[in-house]
């Protein structure tokens, strides 16, 4: 990797540099490092140069992407539109050609959306495959270390690094078309991922549509929202209950709701979970991908009220809560357009086989 530049989210630890979360008060409270993340590390090793940190949504928990302190990065394919976040930063720089690609984290579907609103590629991989130590957590049961590129090649590139592995054939002969996920895209979007869906279907074969979700979509994202909700509080309580941080109105009132789950309601989810899991494994099997939409519509634009970002939010969590659920690696390819923006769709594979994922799309981009 000599030669390429990346840029790392502002939640990965540099020794000697202090990390700031999104958040004054989180860099104000925080020492300077003393280790250096291992992603981070890796890819030093490897040859590449980290150039700059990026901007994050306060402690990561937002898919928005505008920080009421730093301000919202540009969104260099959809301007007047928001990036996405919370790997905001991460995806403009890459989108913006500043960098050859760049490392966020999804927890939530924090580097997907933001690969989804600004055309480029974006990596979610099989939970615990890539370490994330010394990173910020948000919940750890759901955090990931994942990666933005312009083309999937450089994607696959990094990954291998990031994965620690060799080259892989993709061996994707079955392709799921999840009907019920398709129906969560806005009508007047939809058509747009047809010659999306097309271009996968020439490498994998002709899809077969399927229910994805056993219930109501909601019902798989309140579960996941309500264990997110209890880990984020576990992570983060004792600090803001001790330091009193200042944060933007949507990031307090979002702290606050996670501060009022009960036991009771994790309870319920982690049950939920656990057939998910058990349910998605089985229909990934045989060398199975899963196609779904990554987010329901394009970037909304910039400064959006808050009521109407939380319905965003809860409708593209629907979509991005399947892959943190069973804990499964999702690759967004920017193979749509709506109304002049970029849209992205996404393929779901099993659990590690990251490596054939990342050469699926590469290979797609060969067509």
């Amino acid at each position: 990797m000599r030669g390429l530049t990346f840029a790392a989210k502002d939640v990965f630890d540099i020794a000697g540099y202090r990390t700031g979360a999104g958040n004054p008060d989180w860099l104000r409270t925080h020492p300077a490092a003393k280790s250096t993340a291992s992603a981070v590390q890796h890819l030093l090793e490897a040859g590449a140069t980290l150039v700059a940190k990026t901007h994050t949504d306060e402690l990561t928990f937002s898919l928005n992407g505008e920080n009421f302190h730093y301000g919202t990065p540009v969104n260099p394919n959809a301007p007047g539109r928001i990036p996405g976040g919370s790997s905001s930063g991460s995806a403009a720089a890459v989108a913006g050609k500043l960098v050859d690609f760049a490392l966020g984290t999804d927890t939530g579907g924090s580097v997907r959306l933001p690969a989804s609103n600004c055309g480029i590629y974006g990596f979610r991989p099989t939970h615990g495959r890539v370490p994330n130590d010394h990173v910020v957590p948000l919940a750890p049961g759901f955090d990931t270390v994942g990666w933005f590129t312009r083309d999937p090649c450089m994607l696959e590139r990094v990954g291998l690094v990031l994965l620690e592995c060799k080259q892989a054939s993709h061996n994707f002969s079955r392709l799921l078309l999840a009907m019920d996920a398709m129906e969560q895209v806005a009508s007047e979007v939809h058509p747009a991922l047809d010659p999306a869906i097309t271009l996968i279907a020439a490498v994998t074969g002709t899809p077969e549509n399927v229910v994805l979700y056993r219930g109501k979509p909601e019902q798989w994202m309140t579960a996941f929202r309500n264990l997110q909700g209890a880990e984020v509080w576990q992570s983060h309580g004792e600090w803001i209950r001790n330091t009193n941080p200042d944060f933007g109105p949507d990031i307090r009132d979002r702290f606050e709701w996670a501060s009022s789950i009960r036991g009771q309601q994790v309870s319920e989810a982690a049950v939920l979970q656990a057939e998910v899991m058990q349910y998605v494994d089985a229909l990934l099997e045989h060398n199975t991908v899963l196609c779904i939409p990554t987010s329901p519509t394009i970037a909304l634009p910039k400064n959006l009220a808050g009521e109407e970002l939380e319905r965003f939010r809860h409708s593209a969590l629907a979509l991005l809560c399947v892959a943190g659920l069973a804990g499964l690696p999702q690759v967004s390819l920017p193979l749509a357009m709506f109304d002049g923006c970029p849209l992205g769709i996404s393929l779901i594979g099993p659990k590690n086989s990251d490596a054939r994922l990342l050469a699926l799309a590469a290979t797609i981009d060969t067509l």
